[in-house]
């Protein structure tokens, strides 16, 4: 994306160069280049958002104050509850490219606002993720299922948003959608029509791609073990998950035993079973790697806070909290998660960037994400 550009080149150059210059998602970047980025999109936002700007005085916060990458942790972050709440801008809401949000169902919905950059820059990234893991193949049609809800036209849902976008990589042959759209606006899961499209995937013999909610294939796996039926698809298929299981927690199954499951009933190998980790808060990608670990790329840092104090913690399980300069439409770039987390070094994978891993959910709430309102419609097929 030659042409992708920020909203002030004189004012953000360092935060274009950090999250366009540097292409290898896991390669080394310099701290310097990283910390100017964080320097300047904080100034952005203490200047075009009175929020920010508020919140910043309050903590007696100034981008100078940005030094060595201790002090990330030092940005005023906001909790990504907040955007459940308020609708917070750092451009004019003329320069909104596209607004989404976090649940498909009644309840509090983020609202997250993007400027052309801010969507399109994490998408770059997922791009050069995709061709770092060789999942860039123009030169092969595939088969799709989605897990994912069928939308009206203009829909805003994040998730759905999100699972299209993926099929941009790989010319499709057919798209099956799994949460089928009712005529009163509600989705069904459809079982039916989703073991059909996957007997229908092993007699053409070409690789399947499956992304959406875990819930959903963990859901279609139990039921073809029951009815006795396995299948055969292509090993270069390929199972991305996202959205997490949230409101099925309780559910939930272990991931090795979900992707042994998948690979038995399926015939897709281990290595081409992968998680992904997201919001539309923070649209930064976070992939598996072959030992199913998230490793953080070059663009982004995270920090485990404390649960009760927010500090950062050296080690041990917190909130999950995420640090990048890609975000100027909003000012997510310094966003805590109500995601529990720990952080970890020295991947068998053989990449040197370190890696997080989900330990679970803080609290209780009546909020509805994406997951949770999926996690009803599998309560109600």
């Amino acid at each position: 994306m030659s042409d992708l550009v920020v909203p002030d080149q004189s004012r953000l150059a360092s935060v274009q160069k950090v999250c366009l210059d540097f292409k290898h998602p896991y390669d080394s970047m310099l701290e310097v280049d990283f910390l100017q980025s964080m320097r300047d999109v904080t100034a952005w936002h203490m200047e075009n958002s009175f929020f920010y700007r508020k919140l910043a005085e309050l903590e007696n916060f100034t981008p100078a104050l940005i030094k060595t990458k201790t002090d990330l942790a030092n940005i005023p972050a906001v909790l990504a509850h907040f955007f459940k709440e308020h609708e917070v801008l750092s451009v004019p809401r003329e320069d909104v490219a596209l607004h989404l949000t976090s649940s498909g169902t009644t309840g509090q919905k983020s609202q997250v606002f993007f400027d052309n950059w801010s969507i399109k820059a994490p998408q770059t990234m997922l791009d050069r993720i995709f061709e770092h893991y060789g999942w860039v193949t123009p030169e092969q049609k595939v088969n799709y299922l989605l897990y994912t809800y069928e939308t009206e036209e203009g829909s805003k849902l994040g998730t759905a948003y999100t699972d299209h976008y993926l099929c941009k990589y790989a010319p499709a042959d057919e798209v099956s959608i799994a949460l089928r759209l009712q005529g009163d606006g509600s989705h069904n899961f459809d079982f039916s029509g989703v073991l059909a499209a996957l007997r229908r995937f092993e007699t053409a013999g070409l690789p399947v791609r499956i992304f959406g909610f875990p819930a959903f294939l963990a859901e279609t796996l139990e039921r073809m073990d029951k009815l006795g039926i396995t299948l055969k698809l292509h090993p270069d298929s390929l199972v991305f998950l996202g959205g997490g299981w949230k409101g099925k927690a309780s559910k939930a199954i272990p991931k090795k035993e979900l992707y042994a499951q998948a690979t038995r009933v399926l015939g897709i190998p281990d290595e081409r079973l992968r998680d992904g980790f997201g919001s539309v808060e923070h649209c930064i990608p976070y992939v598996e790697c072959a030992h199913h670990e998230f490793h953080i790329p070059v663009w982004s840092e995270v920090i485990i806070r404390d649960v009760k104090t927010l500090a950062p913690l050296k080690d041990g399980v917190g909130f999950l909290s995420f640090v990048s300069p890609y975000m100027t439409s909003m000012p997510a770039h310094a966003v805590v998660m109500g995601d529990l987390a720990s952080l970890h070094a020295n991947c068998p994978c053989g990449n040197a960037r370190p890696f997080f891993r989900l330990q679970g959910r803080a609290g209780t709430t009546q909020n509805k994400s994406c997951a949770i309102a999926a996690a009803e419609i599998l309560g109600k097929s």
